[in-house]
């Protein structure tokens, strides 16, 4: 099987990336699912797949869990070196193409107070829950991986 196949599969076909790339095989070893395991924990017990009712939390705690998936996967790539190749393509291009472009347009405005003001409260809000939606889809991935259910939609949360 290859890259795109699997994308494809997970519904993150929208991801950038080169043709040779996703014509690549991908074969996992066991620190493969031991790290996607591991960020999959993080991720299902985060803002990232959470909802975030109206009236309930906070936007900066938010921004934070958001932003602490660097810290987080960059401790896991270290933890399992080199024995986690395929899941480390995964997680950088994620990082860089789902993840960063939301925390380079909030964390700015967190500084400068905009996350003070409901209007943009509500922005960030909606733009969160689409971020979710596509690390709903890269959790499931997660899953996959480890080789565990996923259990991202478990709950029924309006």
């Amino acid at each position: 099987m290859n890259w795109k196949s699997r994308l494809e599969g997970w519904g993150l076909d929208n991801l950038k990336l080169k043709t040779g790339f996703l014509e690549a095989d991908f074969s996992m070893k066991d620190g493969d699912k031991e790290a996607a395991w591991k960020l999959y924990v993080e991720l299902l017990t985060r803002i990232t797949t959470q909802a975030l009712p109206t009236g309930s939390g906070d936007e900066e705690t938010a921004l934070d869990s958001i932003y602490s998936l660097f810290e987080t996967t960059r401790q896991i790539l270290k933890e399992q070196g080199q024995e986690c190749v395929q899941f480390t393509k995964l997680a950088v291009i994620v990082l860089n193409q789902i993840v960063r472009p939301f925390t380079a347009k909030w964390h700015p405005k967190m500084l400068d107070g905009d996350l003070k003001d409901e209007q943009e409260c509500l922005v960030f809000r909606k733009e969160l829950a689409s971020l979710q939606e596509e690390l709903g889809k890269y959790t499931r991935a997660l899953a996959d991986l480890a080789g565990v259910e996923d259990l991202t939609d478990l709950e029924d949360v309006e």
